[in-house]
């Protein structure tokens, strides 16, 4: 072997460009190798799923859980996206999608003084335009946390 082949380590005579390319590295972070190792051990199973967010007792009955996980973004519908909420669309919808699982659109609708549907409207755009949905089939998982103020009074 020449050393200018012994030198490149790509058996093909150190011509550049020559023999198969090594395939790109999987995307990976702290977040995502928890939540595989979780999934690996099986941590959180078995689990049900009542078909909406709700009380522990609208689960503890229901079918298993067709999702592997479940990921939420919550945003404020009180202005327009930044590019930290980009981030954490990508994070939450890319786990979900990446892993088997779903990703609920839960506004933080609590201050309706400031909330507009014009921030609605955007934000569910926007999410969309990411190339992301909340609904996978017949199972939509667009929520609003007023939905469940009755739910938090009775814990308070």
């Amino acid at each position: 072997m020449d050393k200018k082949a012994a030198v490149s380590g790509n058996g093909e005579g150190g011509k550049p460009g020559k023999g198969p390319k090594p395939a790109p590295a999987a995307p990976t972070n702290f977040i995502r190798n928890i939540t595989a190792a979780d999934l690996a051990r099986g941590t959180y199973e078995p689990r049900q799923w009542g078909g909406k967010t709700g009380v522990y007792d609208l689960h503890a009955r229901a079918p298993a859980e067709p999702a592997k996980i479940r990921t939420r973004f919550p945003p404020e519908p009180n202005g327009y996206l930044h590019i930290g909420h980009a981030k954490s669309i990508c994070l939450n919808f890319g786990l979900a999608r990446d892993f088997g699982g779903r990703c609920h659109m839960r506004f933080d609708d609590t201050n309706p003084v400031k909330e507009d549907q014009e921030f609605v409207d955007g934000i569910l755009e926007t999410v969309r335009w990411l190339g992301f949905d909340w609904e996978h089939g017949s199972e939509s998982n667009l929520y609003h946390a007023s939905d469940y103020f009755e739910d938090m009074y009775r814990f308070a």
